[in-house]
């Protein structure tokens, strides 16, 4: 395993940057996490993202599918492309804390 650090920031990841320990998540890491995706700034639409992938995650164990995302955020797909521009599995995901997700999220 490889270790991502970025200031205070020191965190388990896998070959593709996702937590390998996703408990450890917090605000700061997701901040940290998202550099990696060229997000230097969370924005409110950020974290109704981010948030609502965490949640989902947190009830069910598994990233909801893009479709239910962008139902429940009221994001069309294209504007969660514009905030993360590696897509909702990729760069989302990986800054919410959730497993590499292994199918379509």
């Amino acid at each position: 395993m490889a270790i991502f650090e970025l200031g205070e920031v020191k965190i388990e990841v896998d070959e593709d940057g996702f937590m390998q320990e996703p408990d450890v998540w917090n605000e700061t890491v997701a901040a940290a996490l998202a550099t990696t995706e060229g997000v230097d700034d969370l924005t409110e639409e950020h974290w109704k993202v981010v948030n609502y992938l965490r949640d989902y995650y947190l009830k069910f164990g598994i990233a909801p599918m893009i479709r239910k995302l962008c139902k429940e955020t009221g994001f069309p797909l294209k504007k969660i492309y514009e905030l993360f521009p590696s897509g909702p599995a990729k760069g989302a995901c990986k800054v919410a804390g959730l497993a590499k997700p292994t199918g379509c999220v």
